[in-house]
């Protein structure tokens, strides 16, 4: 069952029908549905059943998991951004007691506080949160498997911290938080803690068979702030939208930003995925998508979101395993990309044009290596190598005239423009690094001078 839409291409629908009905049937999962976002519309929605005649659509609910993480960040940074708490205050000066208070709100954030994966015996995602009614229930005996800040370690019972910490600051439950300040600004009516018919059912399918059994459906009580969730397509499409552009109803442009910057040390040999802050970043046939998995017994999903080709992919299924979910999303997100590549806007020039800024663009020289700045359409600076790849950076001003790193090598270094006393420009300060315009410029101040007789060939 496919919705018909106009503004993707046949063969590109049937492409995308193609992958998850391959989806469906190679991971035997009981229902599976799907849909595409382009220009903060749905371009394309699809399904799959072993019902024949009946299969889920855009507003049935599935169980989310650990997409439910992204959500708690969400509330956690909105905190910050009202100045209720720093990402780098120990979780002590916030929610004292809990034996781990020593980590950071970011390390939390980022899954680099060193703490467990899952919480102790009985297995969390199979049985009541009635079990675990303290944190000290949901930390263990030995909470703390690594050092905090020197590598990401997946941590279930962070969330739970976080999860305390939005209570305590607000003084509400989690829940309520989560209601009031997400799912109503974004409109999403179709996502909650428990869930609302019309909803899947959560199934395990044998593995050596084609046979089925079905999941016990649990409340994870402190639990819940790591995957609690259920939620649609349609409304995961409307989450997905403010993640790219961010709403200033929820959190700003630039937070929403600084949610998928790497937040610390990959795994080793995990060149191709990161972690930001509350969401999963990796890189896909050399497209760069961030947004979250999530599994639960019975049910998987994922949401992968590209914001260089304007497109993000829903996933849901009701098997607890079988298919690579976040993979099915990451190829409809490539089927639409590559078959329909985004149309870039018409180019314009800036609306006007700050003539001392103009005046530092073209060539300069760190040594004898060719950069070029460029002044770009935001009214900040660019540094790139000339030729090749090398260290190069987008810089944005400061009210002392100085510019900060944005990204790259130089990401939060200063670059200063150093004049001489006439006012004219002599060199570019870039954390230490002199860039000059000529290649080892002597009326410049070169670090180690430059030798009197200047350029020479062969000869003397």
């Amino acid at each position: 069952m496919t919705s018909p839409s106009e503004q993707l291409l046949p063969g590109t629908r049937r492409a995308l029908l193609h992958r998850i009905a391959t989806a469906q049937s190679e991971g035997r999962a009981p229902s599976l549905v799907a849909a595409v976002q382009r220009q903060g519309q749905t371009v394309w929605s699809g399904s799959r059943s072993y019902v024949d005649g009946h299969a889920p659509d855009a507003d049935t609910q599935f169980r989310i998991g650990s997409i439910t993480k992204t959500f708690t960040a969400v509330l956690v940074l909105r905190l910050r951004d009202e100045g209720l708490l720093d990402l780098d205050d120990p979780l002590e000066k916030h929610l004292p007691g809990t034996g781990v208070g020593g980590v950071t709100v970011h390390q939390l954030l980022g899954h680099s506080a060193g703490l467990a994966a899952e919480s102790p015996a009985p297995w969390w995602e199979r049985t009541p949160g009635t079990l675990r009614p303290e944190l000290a229930d949901v930390l263990g005996e030995q909470p703390r498997m690594h050092t905090p800040g020197r590598l990401h370690h997946y941590s279930n019972p962070g969330y739970t911290l976080l999860g305390a910490l939005i209570e305590k600051v607000r003084g509400e439950s989690w829940a309520e938080v989560l209601r009031r300040e997400i799912l109503e600004p974004l409109g999403m009516h179709r996502t909650s803690p428990q869930p609302q018919a019309p909803h899947a059912g959560g199934w395990a399918v044998h593995p050596w068979a084609d046979a089925m059994l079905p999941e016990p459906t649990e409340d994870l009580g402190l639990m819940a702030p790591a995957g609690q969730l259920w939620s649609t397509t349609g409304d995961l499409l409307r989450f997905a939208a403010f993640l790219a552009e961010g709403d200033d109803r929820v959190l700003c442009e630039a937070s929403v930003e600084q949610m998928r910057e790497p937040s610390a040390p990959t795994e080793p040999g995990a060149w191709d995925s990161a972690y930001g802050l509350g969401v999963q970043c990796a890189r896909n046939d050399g497209r760069s998508l961030f947004g979250h998995t999530g599994s639960l017994p019975g049910f998987l999903a994922a949401l992968w979101i590209s914001v260089e080709d304007d497109v993000t992919a829903v996933v849901l299924t009701n098997t607890t395993s079988g298919l690579v979910i976040g993979d099915v999303a990451a190829d409809l997100v490539k089927i639409v990309a590559e078959a329909e590549p985004r149309i870039p806007e018409p180019w314009r020039p800036l609306p006007e044009v700050d003539t001392e800024l103009l005046a530092l663009t073209g060539p300069w020289y760190w040594g004898t290596r060719a950069h070029i700045l460029r002044l770009t359409a935001d009214g900040g600076l660019e540094l790139q190598p000339l030729r090749g790849s090398g260290r190069g950076a987008r810089f944005t001003a400061q009210l002392d005239g100085t510019w900060t790193g944005l990204d790259g090598y130089y990401a939060g270094e200063t670059l200063r423009i150093v004049r001489n006393g006439d006012g004219s420009v002599n060199h570019l300060d870039l954390g230490s690094f002199v860039f000059t315009r000529e290649p080892y410029d002597p009326a410049a101040a070169v670090p180690g001078g430059v030798d009197e007789g200047g350029w020479r060939g062969l000869r003397p």
